[in-house]
């Protein structure tokens, strides 16, 4: 993990997830380069919800299902703390990682607000008729996060479609 020795206070928060192609990294990682930010690598565990909340956007959080033991809360998941070391590790900006918890937007939007981020990153979805399904019922959350707070909200395309091809939801 980079140990943050970038002189520019300005952050970027990036939106991980698990099977998440790189490409979402490695975008943030050049925005941030480029803007002279580091990064906050948020991953939102949906499976909890926030109970409290820290000035730094860090938060404490329980489990939605009151019958699940109450697990390393807080803890980043250390797959995917493994699979950005691999990613970002050779990359010259300095990374953070950050759990949350909740509805992922709000979720995003809350630590933005916390750190002041310059802006939020987040990957669209690959297609597929799940996919699609939940996201009509649930709403991006780009979309959500475009609505919701005065950011701007770089949305990294992962299976962009041909001009002229029928999109995945027509």
């Amino acid at each position: 993990m980079a140990d943050g020795s970038r002189p520019s206070q300005s952050v970027i928060v990036v939106a991980v997830e698990r099977g998440q192609p790189d490409a979402v990294l490695l975008q943030a990682s050049a925005l941030a380069n480029d803007l002279r930010c580091s990064l906050i690598c948020a991953h939102v565990d949906m499976g909890r919800y926030p109970v409290e909340e820290h000035d730094d956007g860090s938060v404490v959080s329980l489990p939605i299902d009151p019958d699940l033991p109450e697990l390393d809360e807080g803890a980043f998941d250390p797959e995917l703390a493994a699979h950005i070391e691999a990613v970002l590790g050779r990359e010259p900006v300095p990374y953070t990682l950050r759990v949350l918890a909740g509805d992922p937007a709000r979720a995003l939007g809350r630590l933005a607000e916390a750190v002041n981020a310059r802006l939020i990153v987040v990957g669209t979805h690959r297609t597929g008729l799940r996919r699609g399904v939940r996201d009509f019922f649930n709403g991006s959350v780009a979309v959500h996060l475009a609505h919701r707070q005065h950011r701007p909200v770089v949305v990294v395309p992962l299976s962009p479609v041909a001009d002229g091809a029928r999109l995945p939801w027509e």
